[in-house]
């Protein structure tokens, strides 16, 4: 990024672009996040599975956003990988209603944080605990004491209890997000 670049978006004439990893198991609510992210008259009414990938456009006050929304489904986790070098940001959603698959999750967080793509750099982790509108759902306390993370030393990380069906502590993340890219300068 050029001197003219820098100065344009540091006096908010123009958005930084930043590639943000969406990922989590299948149902876990990662699409519907992303719904509720966008602008109200952007939003659609039904969320479909997604097959493969899809990719969703949100903007801060000062950032834009590319999230790439990768299937949770198993046959579709091994193209995660693919999309770890070009991040600079990771949303892991965790259902915490399903406990029983929250071990599955931990799995799949710990091949994501071994992957030589996302090891060697300082890639701030975004975790929303979903689903805390559901009863019998774990608090963010327990989603992360589950995941193991704080094991999770060498990333910053934050784990914000929500729902993607009221849009609560959705924000709250992508503040927090928003937050760590600019102080990482990533």
């Amino acid at each position: 990024m050029g001197l003219f670049d820098k100065l344009t978006v540091w006096l908010g004439l123009k958005k930084r672009q930043v590639n943000v990893l969406c990922v989590g198991l299948d149902n876990s609510g990662k699409s519907t996040i992303l719904n509720q992210l966008k602008p109200e008259n952007a939003q659609t009414q039904d969320i479909v599975p997604t097959i493969g990938f899809s990719v969703e456009k949100i903007s801060s006050c000062s950032l834009s956003f590319t999230v790439f929304d990768m299937s949770g489904q198993g046959r579709y986790r091994s193209l995660w990988e693919h999309y770890y070098r070009d991040a600079q940001a990771i949303i892991f959603v965790v259902d915490s209603a399903d406990r029983l698959r929250i071990v599955v999750a931990k799995e799949e967080l710990e091949a994501l944080i071994n992957h030589p793509d996302v090891k060697r750099k300082r890639i701030p982790i975004l975790f929303y605990a979903n689903k805390m509108d559901l009863q019998g759902s774990l608090s963010s306390v327990g989603v992360s004491q589950m995941m193991g993370l704080s094991s999770l030393t060498d990333k910053p990380w934050q784990i914000c209890a929500s729902s993607a069906v009221t849009g609560e502590g959705l924000k709250e993340g992508v503040d927090w997000l928003q937050d760590q890219i600019f102080s990482l300068k990533t």
